[in-house]
């Protein structure tokens, strides 16, 4: 599954001090016009949420779950004084790696990014759910480190940052590590351990046979030193095969070294285990009352379900209680989650010296309570971010509206790209208050960087709408694109193009034109007349399955509104009222568990050359 080890980095910092590292391509500071690209223009972009379980009140003393709704796998969490750092996966979207900071375990705010400079990584020719596989966050004396694996794409690798903001060192390929998930652990005595998910010594026994391995990690010279060994193979009972041991995290608790472990694979069997041992080398014993999280033996038609619980990291808050972060789903009809893998927290409970997540049969809560939980978890919910530079401070969870008016020299946080941008496309200085993209011959279905602005989809029902200037030529195509991979996707257009000719293809009926519309000056007229559009991929083919004529005007707007499987498509003329183009399409195509891989669906503006 993975790459060659031996792959090289772009770049790799040797060991030493931490270098300080150039600003991120494109999101710290302006970018510049591509010339002889066609231009498209977004005025604003809002996302809102109306998922119907974040409707009620929290009450006093709890906090929302999931802590970060949408695509946010594989978290892990360390704490540094009274403040506490979460990471997580992000396969090959860019920037990656986000770091999280929260002074309470409930309110996150992202600060920076791992990998945020174009050089640092390569994912031309990678489908999205390679790439960024499972980072571990942890400090030690005054240095962060952050391990992770580029997946089909250059192994094993190491990032240190005296501040989590960043920079971030270039990584620092660790090519011993045969597998993926690694994670550092730091021992009292000074010594630290590499643990990572590997192949069994010899050849797998059973689909999904994996083991966990440890070797010794030189803190001074940043790499791996010594001899490797087995600590688990293929799980806590060999017997039944267990599948897809991974994502290891080590802790020192009352004298016993605490092995956690995901098993199961990352669909509906996920679950987290426990083992223990005297030694960081084992023998490990499991726990008697695994898993210790699991939603696998809960019944699949009970009422808004959290599936896929596991990859759980653990952490000591500054009271001396336990929390811990895990990936999970919130699905509907059973299996499909259009949202991704999200992050999750609960508190954990120590019972002879083995630490319990949430007892067997137990739903994952919605609004979750601790006993010991930090004094701050009962405060009320951040408020929504206003329009503008501000929503970066975005709120993670609960319903919520978040809006970009393009205001900034920069890009939010809060987009991304899908795969390493070759050539700076995006530009918010070219037309100040407004975005400029600089559309790309790149396809949706490409397996290169396109010119796609990308939002996560956080909520099951959600509204996602832009306001966009019409093109003025023909040669580009322009709108809202709801994407999961590259054979996965919707998008929602805009362009010139000669009148259909009989194609075949679904065209909606067009609205009778409103008193507003009637009132308007006559518009300037083009040779080409204006066409909206909605093409759809699902599968290995893209098919349009609904167009229409536009009259010509200065501006229009659209929007996607999805409510689980249902998604609908809408436009907007010179402020008439929202029309439909197309409604209560089959959305499931989204979902993970339909186009297959790791990720969540994204939604944002999209331009394509034509």
């Amino acid at each position: 599954m993975l790459a060659t080890i031996a792959q090289a980095f772009a770049f790799a910092l040797p060991a030493g001090p931490v270098l300080a590292a150039p600003a991120p391509i494109g999101f710290a500071k302006p970018t510049t016009t591509v010339a002889a690209a066609p231009l498209a223009y977004f005025n604003w972009f809002e996302y809102t949420g109306h998922d119907s379980v974040f409707d009620q009140p929290l009450p006093v003393g709890t906090y929302r779950n999931p802590v970060l709704a949408g695509f946010y796998p594989d978290p892990s969490i360390t704490r540094v004084g009274n403040t506490f750092y979460l990471v997580n996966s992000t396969f090959t979207y860019f920037p990656g790696i986000p770091v999280f900071r929260s002074d309470d375990l409930v309110h996150w705010r992202q600060i920076g990014n791992v990998i945020d400079r174009r050089q640092e990584v390569r994912f031309d020719g990678l489908s999205v759910s390679r790439g960024l596989f499972a980072p571990t966050i942890r400090f030690h004396d005054g240095l962060f480190y952050v391990v992770c694996t580029l997946v089909d794409a250059g192994g094993n690798f190491l990032s240190v940052a005296r501040d989590p903001v960043g920079p971030w060192s270039d990584p620092i390929s660790l090519p011993q590590v045969d597998g993926i998930d690694p994670s550092l652990f730091f021992d009292t005595d000074g010594k630290a351990y590499l643990l990572n998910n590997g192949p069994p010594v010899g050849p797998p026994k059973y689909d999904g046979h994996r083991a966990i391995w440890i070797q010794e990690f030189d803190i001074a010279a940043r790499k791996l030193v010594g001899p490797r060994k087995v600590l688990i193979n293929g799980g806590v009972d060999f017997a039944k095969h267990p599948a897809w041991i991974e994502g290891p995290h080590m802790y020192h608790h009352d004298g016993w070294y605490i092995l956690m472990c995901a098993e199961g694979g990352t669909s509906t069997q996920h679950s987290e285990v426990a083992l223990r041992s005297r030694s960081p080398w084992g023998p490990f014993k499991p726990f008697a009352g695994n898993p210790i999280l699991t939603q696998r033996d809960l019944p699949a038609d009970r009422a808004n379900p959290i599936i896929n619980a596991g990859h759980a990291d653990l952490v000591e808050a500054g009271d001396g209680s336990w929390w811990a972060v895990f990936l999970a789903s919130r699905s509907y009809e059973t299996v499909h989650y259009n949202t991704g893998r999200e992050t999750f927290m609960l508190p954990v409970t120590w019972r002879d010296g083995w630490p319990s997540i949430l007892p067997a049969g137990k739903d994952i809560p919605y609004a979750a309570a601790g006993a010991a939980a930090p004094a701050a978890v009962a405060r009320p919910e951040a408020p929504a971010a206003p329009a503008g530079p501000t929503t970066a401070a975005a709120p993670t969870t609960g319903n919520f509206t978040w809006r970009d008016e393009f205001d900034s020299a920069v890009l939010q946080q809060q987009w991304l790209y899908v795969r390493v941008p070759k050539q700076p496309w995006v530009d918010l200085t070219h037309r100040p208050g407004w975005l400029t993209i600089n559309a790309l011959r790149t396809p949706l279905e490409s397996l290169q960087n396109m010119s796609f602005l990308a939002r996560r989809q956080q909520h099951l029902a959600f509204d996602a709408s832009t306001e966009l200037e019409l093109p003025a030529e023909k040669g580009i195509a322009v709108g809202l694109a709801a994407f999961q991979n590259e054979n996965y996707w919707y998008f929602l257009a805009v362009r010139r193009r000669p009148a259909a000719s009989g194609s075949g293809e679904a065209s909606a009926a067009r609205p009778p034109p409103s008193a507003a519309s009637q009132q308007q000056p006559a518009a300037v007229q083009h040779p080409l007349p204006l066409e909206l559009f909605l093409e759809k991929r699902g599968g290995k083919q893209t098919e349009t399955v609904a167009r229409m004529a536009l009259d010509d005007g200065a501006r229009v707007k659209l929007k996607i509104a999805a409510n689980a499987r249902a998604y609908s498509f809408y436009f907007d003329e010179d402020g008439a009222g929202w029309k439909p183009l197309r409604e209560n399409d089959d959305g499931s195509i989204l979902s993970t568990d339909v186009a297959g891989g790791f990720v969540g669906a994204f939604v944002g503006p999209y331009a394509r050359a034509e």
